[in-house]
């Protein structure tokens, strides 16, 4: 069993870690910082894809191939620098995040892959970069993490037990996703599904694990889920169904995530013990702050705390932007940086731009990171 560090807990709407709220005391420009969590999105920090005509596509530059096992040994180089500048918090999935940003099934994103694919192996078809899937619509590339039956692979768990323990060490909370659209269709049934909350969630209890919390699944509200359990008006059952896994009195705190699309359900809102909200697409301010307005409204809010841990808007140099009114509403923001697919937009990872795009950098390395690690220290005036 690991012997942990670092506790993640909830007291009311704050966060704490080892009994203490997170930034203990700390406000800036007169809003409280006190008991937020601050993170970043690094959904793709235990990535492979097991599709041998889609693996080259995030070949590293150096080496032309691609090295799951570098990515995660490169991203918990980082941890503790991005500690330094004030971060609580990262959010990782075990079906990764799309690695092409926003993919979709028309056809200029259709050619460039395939052309990118026939770089490398020229006789290739649809059938066989699509092979066993519905058709094109479908993300090709295989980066579930599960086997069909909802059994965590081998490899992947232990990729995901070296970067919660290394959070642990340097007192970082992992929000660990399951299950992502495009990807959940890996899984053969609904009963996989619940295979691989209730195995997950026993592991990591009898691991010790107590920096880690759930969010059942990214963007519950996304239209493209396969399994109905991980659809809105369900997916409360799969929050319930964590929640209730119990070892040495111990459980682990849950939730999902939804789009400015939908409000979370009075069901959704009541089995959470936080409400994570993406502000993708929310371009005004004051629209960050509806959502969590409207949160709030809900009649099941009993006062849990509100986190963004998504939003790809990156005006840190303007006076109001999405980040400062996540701080004005009482909740806590998250970095997303997909490099040049922010907005919606298709990107191929380039070793430099972005924290989502296989091969990733995940240093601070761009002026956008630099923008957004340089605000975070100035509003928790952590090493500043």
């Amino acid at each position: 069993m690991w012997k942990a560090s670092t506790t993640v807990e909830i007291d009311g709407d704050s966060w704490l870690i080892n009994g203490q709220p997170t930034y203990k005391g700390r406000s800036f420009r007169d809003m409280k910082v006190e008991g937020l969590l601050l993170n970043s999105r690094m959904a793709n920090a235990i990535f492979d894809d097991i599709n041998p005509w889609t693996r080259g596509l995030w070949a590293y530059p150096d080496t032309s191939t691609w090295d799951p096992s570098r990515n995660t040994s490169e991203l918990i180089k980082m941890l503790p620098v991005y500690v330094e500048y004030g971060l609580t918090a990262i959010n990782i999935n075990i079906q990764g995040g799309s690695p092409l940003g926003y993919y979709r099934d028309d056809p200029t994103v259709l050619q460039e892959l395939r052309r990118r694919v026939r770089a490398k192996k020229p006789d290739a078809l649809d059938e066989d970069i699509w092979c066993g899937l519905s058709g094109v619509n479908v993300q090709p590339w295989k980066s579930s993490g599960f086997s069909n039956d909802g059994q965590l692979l081998e490899d992947v768990r232990d990729r995901l037990a070296n970067v919660i323990e290394a959070a642990d060490r340097v007192g970082l909370v992992v929000c660990l996703g399951l299950f992502y659209f495009g990807q959940d269709n890996r899984l053969s049934s609904e009963e996989s599904v619940l295979k691989g909350v209730r195995d997950i969630c026993n592991w990591m209890l009898h691991q010790g694990y107590r920096n880690v919390i759930i969010e059942i699944n990214n963007e519950s509200d996304v239209p493209r889920y396969d399994h109905a359990i991980l659809r809105p008006d369900r997916v409360h059952e799969l929050i319930l169904l964590a929640s209730s896994i119990r070892y040495e009195g111990r459980r682990l705190l849950a939730g999902t995530s939804f789009t400015r699309r939908e409000v979370p359900s009075w069901d959704v809102v009541d089995a959470s013990d936080f409400i994570l909200l993406h502000g993708n697409g929310v371009d005004k301010p004051e629209g960050l702050k509806n959502m969590v307005r409207n949160v709030r409204s809900v009649a099941s809010y009993r006062g849990q705390p509100v986190l963004f841990n998504e939003d790809d808007h990156f005006e840190f140099d303007h006076p109001a932007n999405n980040f400062l009114a996540a701080l004005e509403m009482g909740s806590g923001w998250g970095y997303f940086d997909p490099g040049d697919g922010a907005g919606g937009k298709i990107f191929y990872g380039d070793y430099e731009n972005g924290y989502q795009n296989p091969p990733i950098d995940w240093s601070i390395n761009t002026p956008r990171k630099r923008s957004f690690f340089s605000m975070l220290r100035e509003v928790t005036g952590v090493g500043a």
